[in-house]
């Protein structure tokens, strides 16, 4: 019998039989785990089985390729962000990446703190210009942990590091309008908040999910994802639709 136990975020929830809930949860140390939760869609624990909340998880399991039982306790819950369309859309995108995408039981300790950091922003302004950035740079940096990085600290053709603005779809290499050579048509907008920090204006902000959704299938996704990518998709449109 192994036994983990681990402040955990919820990331997705499916039924399991007429009365559990197989949980996929990201924790520090283990990374992602699946774990069945007996009495998941109970009036009691449905309000604790909601991605984005933090759980105190207990995994037991017989053997390591046995589904883990999972019991759980509540520390933080972002239930009430739920009633709001653009927060309810990025928890929701953000958890379902996670899922989607990381490998089970291979630890990840800086996408469990950047998800945590992009959930805690979320939560504290959900006015969305506070967290968008934030998201952003989450599927950035979630292309990298998982061998995907984009390549933009200079320029692939002349090796400047200032100036760069555009990224090849095919190769992830940052360019200068000088590197582009008159083929900025062909490339990939690169919005100058990915490359130093500080805020970002709504056309930036919109070039970043252009540049990152890319990616995002080209690597990760493709066409048989398609519930996963209607989350994003959700989340692109909300957020068009705030700052028109």
């Amino acid at each position: 019998m192994t036994t983990l136990t681990a402040t955990a975020i919820i990331c997705a929830v499916r039924p399991h039989g007429e009365h559990g809930a197989i949980v996929r949860a990201l924790t520090e140390s283990a990374g992602l785990l699946h774990g069945y939760v007996q009495g998941g869609r109970s009036t009691r624990m449905r309000p604790v089985l909601i991605p984005g909340n933090v759980v105190r998880g207990t995994f037991r399991a017989r053997t390591a390729d046995q589904l883990a039982s999972l019991s759980v306790e509540l520390e933080q819950s972002r239930a009430p962000l739920l009633a709001e369309p653009l927060p309810a859309a990025a928890i929701d995108w953000a958890c379902a990446l996670t899922a989607a995408t990381l490998p089970e039981g291979q630890p990840y300790p800086m996408l469990w703190s950047a998800l945590g950091a992009v959930l805690d922003a979320v939560e504290a302004a959900p006015a969305a210009r506070g967290w968008a950035v934030a998201l952003v740079r989450y599927e950035l940096l979630l292309l990298a942990e998982l061998g995907f990085g984009l390549d933009l600290n200079e320029c692939a053709v002349t090796g400047a590091r200032d100036g760069l603005a555009w990224v090849s779809p095919r190769t992830g290499r940052a360019v200068t309008d000088a590197g582009a050579g008159g083929r900025q048509d062909r490339l990939l907008a690169l919005p100058p908040f990915l490359t130093r920090s500080g805020e970002a204006p709504w056309a930036d902000i919109l070039a970043g999910f252009a540049l990152t959704g890319h990616f995002l299938m080209q690597h990760l996704f493709d066409p048989r994802r398609a519930d996963i990518l209607a989350a994003r998709e959700r989340l692109i449109e909300r957020l068009k639709r705030a700052v028109a």
